[in-house]
């Protein structure tokens, strides 16, 4: 479904440095009493061991299976404040793109304690598996994964970041046509994956395309992502243009959105698939 692809991308691209993307109350203990206002965020107090913490979650935080679990206070069409409010949390995760602006002002407003999560940058997850840790109580199992990710993050980045490029057209829709540009974190995983996203310097995020955009562009290879959802993507009959290279050379790959579109661990498991299948489109355009 794509509101769900789009809530699952929903990203900022800000400024400033990392570390000044989070913001916290002083607490003097660990937080027993969690509200996680998005699903990368369930995903990644699971990781840490404190899932159990969790009191209510928003739409779409579906893993690990125990976040089926968890109650629902919105989603990215808004919160239930009055709902907030009567579970009573000690903390609030805040996902600062993907949450209202005016939901935000109004949980700041009654005086709740917030940390917010802005994860734009790939190797951002360490972080805020550390600022989770910290906030729960988890600090050495968060630092833990923080190093696991980083060293994995960096093994894939020396295999693959400085192969021959090839050009890719990342699909994120198929009605409307629609991709990334390069301030995105898809973009950043097509590069680690040493390919160049033809849509990079698009003037928007998310941009809306035609198909004479994508002949234009003449990718070598169209990335599919493909989601667990009962409303997938509509199919594209791509054989209808036989002019884009990727159409010509049969160059097609599809990779796992529940993966690679959510700012967690889980992510790496499906850039290494990503890259892998890049590297073997790379491989086969080599020999043609």
């Amino acid at each position: 479904m794509f509101k769900r692809l789009t809530f699952l991308l929903l990203v900022g691209f800000v400024t400033q440095a990392y570390a000044a993307e989070f913001s916290v109350k002083a607490k003097t203990v660990p937080a027993q009493r969690i509200i996680a206002l998005a699903p990368h965020i369930v995903e990644s107090l699971f990781d840490i061991g404190a899932g159990g913490q969790i009191v209510a979650t928003v739409d779409y935080a579906d893993y690990p299976k125990q976040a089926l679990d968890i109650p629902r206070v919105g989603g990215y069409y808004g919160l239930q404040i009055e709902k907030i409010l009567q579970l009573n949390p000690d903390l609030v995760l805040v996902w600062r793109n993907g949450n209202k602006a005016e939901d935000i002002a109004k949980l700041e407003n009654l005086g709740l304690t917030l940390a917010f999560s802005d994860p734009d940058n790939i190797d951002g997850v360490a972080s805020e598996l550390r600022l989770f840790g910290a906030l729960t109580g988890h600090e050495q199992q968060a630092e833990k994964l923080a190093l696991e990710y980083t060293q994995e993050l960096s093994r894939l980045r020396q295999t693959y970041q400085h192969q021959t490029p090839i050009s890719v057209f990342y699909q994120l829709w198929s009605e409307p046509l629609m991709s990334v540009n390069k301030n995105t974190w898809i973009h950043q995983l097509i590069q680690t994956c040493g390919a160049t996203n033809v849509f990079a310097d698009n003037s928007t995020d998310y941009p809306q395309l035609s198909m004479e955009n994508i002949i234009v562009a003449k990718p070598q290879l169209i990335i599919m992502p493909q989601e667990n959802s009962e409303k997938p993507q509509p199919v594209i009959d791509w054989q209808q243009w036989s002019v884009i290279p990727a159409v010509k050379h049969n160059q097609f790959m599809k990779v796992d959105a529940d993966l690679i579109h959510r700012f967690s661990r889980r992510m790496l498991t499906g850039l290494e698939d990503m890259c892998q299948k890049i590297e073997r489109s790379r491989q086969t355009l080599v020999r043609q």
